[in-house]
């Protein structure tokens, strides 16, 4: 059995949000196993030490690193965040990286140069730099809890059938033989990119096996974040991939592989 990938997850405390750290740190455990836990930042300062709190660090086992201002207005956090990361780097196979400060794209390109894995978390207003230097970036819009959305999402449920909602009357009923790509963008969160149909047809066929013309989801999500790392179905108000994938019909079709549990995707002709 393969070993879990070693993470780290390394935080710029004055640039995340304390109330989504056990968000945060799950989605850093989809990618492999969470062994290394810090969060950087002045902890002298009154206001960042009631934003990260003993006690919080305590529950998540979260290792704080003082770091003073040397400079009043600016913080030395990156830094001493960067400096660890390549100190720490012959311990871990990959790195989270929880921020929205592009100062952290040489560090991501860097450790991807050394063939390490790493993704970002951090808000949708995050410069692309930054996204596109991570083989994945989480936005923390997605993490908040239903109740705190300042818009909450869709019924995807019923956005899988749209002549039926108010979001298909606003995007448009679905033309046959083709996409409904309205749909599917008029539910994704604020500052996220739509998504386009030469982007799923170049996944798909990044994804497909030459032999069989089909495409194991897995693959096909895989080969979209490889096409943009910010990719996410939940991005456009979907609770599973299976849902999103449900929407590329009539172009896109589901089935299920010999094992009964493998999802397969097969492109009309």
């Amino acid at each position: 059995m393969k070993e879990a990938r070693k993470i780290a997850v390394l935080i710029d405390g004055d640039n995340a949000d304390s109330k989504l750290i056990e968000q945060i740190l799950a989605e850093a455990g989809k990618h492999g196993k969470v062994i290394i836990k810090r969060v950087y930042g002045d902890f002298s300062v009154p206001e960042f030490s009631k934003k990260w709190s003993k006690d919080l660090c305590n529950s998540f086992a979260i290792r704080p690193m003082q770091k003073y201002s040397y400079t009043k207005g600016k913080n030395s956090t990156d830094t001493e965040l960067i400096i660890d990361a390549m100190d720490i780097s012959h311990l871990v196979d990959g790195f989270c990286i929880v921020s929205s400060d592009s100062d952290y794209t040489g560090l991501a390109n860097r450790i991807r140069e050394k063939g390490l894995f790493v993704m970002g978390v951090g808000r949708n207003q995050t410069p692309e730099a930054f996204q596109k230097a991570c083989e994945t970036f989480i936005f923390t819009e997605i993490l908040e809890p239903q109740s705190e959305n300042k818009q909450p999402e869709k019924n995807t449920e019923q956005a899988t059938e749209p002549t039926k909602t108010a979001a298909s009357k606003s995007a448009g009923v679905k033309v046959a033989g083709q996409i409904n790509l309205n749909l599917i963008n008029s539910s994704r969160k604020a500052g996220v990119k739509s998504i386009r149909k030469q982007d799923i047809d170049g996944a798909f066929d990044m994804a497909k096996d030459e032999g069989t013309e089909l495409a194991n989801s897995s693959r096909f999500l895989q080969a979209l974040k490889q096409s943009d790392s910010t990719f996410d179905y939940r991005n456009f108000g979907f609770s599973s991939f299976r849902k999103f994938c449900e929407c590329l019909a009539p172009v896109y079709t589901i089935s299920l592989g010999k094992d009964g549990t493998t999802m397969l995707l097969k492109r009309a002709e």
